[in-house]
């Protein structure tokens, strides 16, 4: 069971789960999470993946969003863009995936139970490619939290207080730094969604 300085944390996913959702072997990271001050190179490299996404995707591609702290200028990040592609059926992965493999593309993350959630590496930039199903509420999750932290100087600070706090401590995985940062995820979406 993962663990904090304080012992056994039940709420992070264990190592187990971990690798029953990944593709290849899960490697720990076992270290704090380095942040990088934003970049304005960070859209230029969105820019330039979704490019090759739609050019490898053609129509099926129908939306590509930069998300994520990459997208927010002004926040610290670490560096790696997020992007969210939206395909007709996420669950449909002889529809797109040999195509994206083809390309350079590493399928790494398989989310059966949370919205058919896949998630690609990039073939020469450091990107999470997201991608999720026509309907996925979790586009528009996506979205309004993106949205809030662009428009919002007191929610994007908070954010970043929250990050910077929390890449401190060591982290068995990224995700469980990912998962820790939840709790505040929600309220600033909540507050995007509330306008």
């Amino acid at each position: 069971m993962p663990s904090t300085p304080d012992g056994p944390d039940p709420d992070l996913v264990s190592d187990e789960e971990l690798q029953r959702l990944t593709v290849g072997e899960v490697r720990p990271h076992n270290a704090p999470i380095a942040l990088h001050e934003y970049d304005p190179e960070w859209p230029l490299l969105f820019d330039r993946e979704a490019d090759r996404i739609r050019a490898v995707l053609g129509e099926k591609a129908l939306r590509i969003e930069h998300v994520g702290s990459t997208s927010v200028p002004g926040l610290v990040a670490k560096p790696i863009i997020d992007v969210l592609l939206v395909v007709p059926d996420s669950a449909d992965e002889p529809s797109y995936v040999p195509a994206m493999e083809a390309a350079g593309y590493v399928l790494r993350i398989r989310e059966p139970d949370w919205f058919d959630h896949r998630l690609f590496k990039g073939p020469d930039t450091s990107i999470n490619l997201h991608v999720f199903g026509v309907g996925a509420s979790e586009i528009d999750r996506m979205l309004v939290f993106r949205d809030r932290l662009r428009s919002s100087d007191a929610d994007r600070e908070l954010y970043a207080r929250t990050k910077r706090e929390l890449s401190q401590r060591t982290w068995r995985h990224v995700q469980h730094y990912a998962d820790a940062k939840t709790q505040v995820v929600q309220e600033i979406t909540r507050r995007g969604e509330r306008g």
